[in-house]
């Protein structure tokens, strides 16, 4: 009897697909509802960014709602998500292809939230660095806001290192097995950082803020280096095996046996990314 063909990198691919598209596009949506909020118009919601219309004047808000209207919102709220979603996932029994999604989700949160808190202390960019532009009349402020970010990001960074490579031995049955942790931390990890690259520099070209030089490729390229955290999963469990397991945590096998709505639900969340929400929806 034929054995049945293990579609489990298939379905891998489809729940990071669907991952990518609840952490990227939604860092952008907690942009836009944040201007709203505050008061604010947005002319052009897109993938790549939001270009808000500014009617709120920055001088006449406290430094926590300068902050928060500026963009810190987004990234704090990213790492809310994923605090939440590892606890979950540590707490919780679920389905195996629902853990999957979930690891793939969590990480994405935290990357994107901690990546812009180390971007921002570093190096005064990405959405805090706006932040700071809003804060110049507090230097004071804004050094300690950086040492702060800096040091939380660095932490948060290799602290997701470890939490993906932890999540990844609830599907590994035999820690000693290499061809089994590298098809683990391929799937459950690596593919994260492709899926990331590829439709994040895709979008960044199809951007309206590349086509106004708000946004070049490099900074793009330089952006999406917060999938580095599913890299190092990677690394730590697939080639290094860096802390295994001192007994087994094996509960879940990567679902193999095919999922044909998850697949065109996949396909469809990143056309709609690609093809609609990189070029842009613009108002008014």
């Amino acid at each position: 009897m034929n054995k049945k063909k293990d579609l489990s990198l298939v379905n891998c691919l489809a729940t990071s697909m669907l991952a990518y598209f609840l952490t990227i596009p939604l860092h952008e949506l907690f942009h836009a509802l944040t201007d709203l909020a505050y008061g604010n118009g947005v002319a052009c919601f897109s993938a790549g960014g939001v270009n808000p219309i500014e009617i709120v004047a920055y001088e006449t808000l406290s430094p926590f709602h300068r902050i928060m209207l500026a963009g810190g919102s987004a990234s704090i709220l990213n790492v809310i998500i994923g605090a939440v979603l590892l606890i979950v996932l540590l707490k919780t029994q679920m389905g195996p292809m629902t853990r999957v999604f979930l690891v793939q989700l969590m990480g994405g949160h935290l990357s994107e939230g901690i990546g812009y808190f180390l971007i921002g202390g570093l190096f005064c960019a990405g959405d805090w660095g706006l932040v700071f532009s809003h804060l110049t009349e507090l230097p004071g402020l804004v050094t300690g806001l950086r040492i702060g970010l800096a040091a939380l990001g660095a932490v948060g960074i290799v602290g997701t290192f470890f939490a993906l490579n932890y999540m990844s031995y609830y599907f590994i049955e035999d820690a000693d097995n290499r061809k089994e942790r590298l098809g683990v931390a391929f799937r459950l990890h690596l593919l994260m950082v492709i899926v990331g690259y590829a439709v994040g520099m895709t979008i960044t070209l199809l951007s309206p803020m590349n086509a106004t030089g708000e946004l070049s490729p490099l900074l793009g390229f330089l952006y999406n280096m917060v999938w580095i955290t599913f890299f190092w999963g990677f690394m730590f469990t697939g080639v290094m095996k860096v802390l295994p397991p001192k007994k087994s945590r094996f509960l879940y096998k990567l679902p193999a046996e095919p999922r044909v709505p998850l697949w065109i639900a996949a396909v469809l969340v990143i056309g709609f990314d690609i093809f609609v929400l990189g070029p842009g929806l613009f108002f008014g």
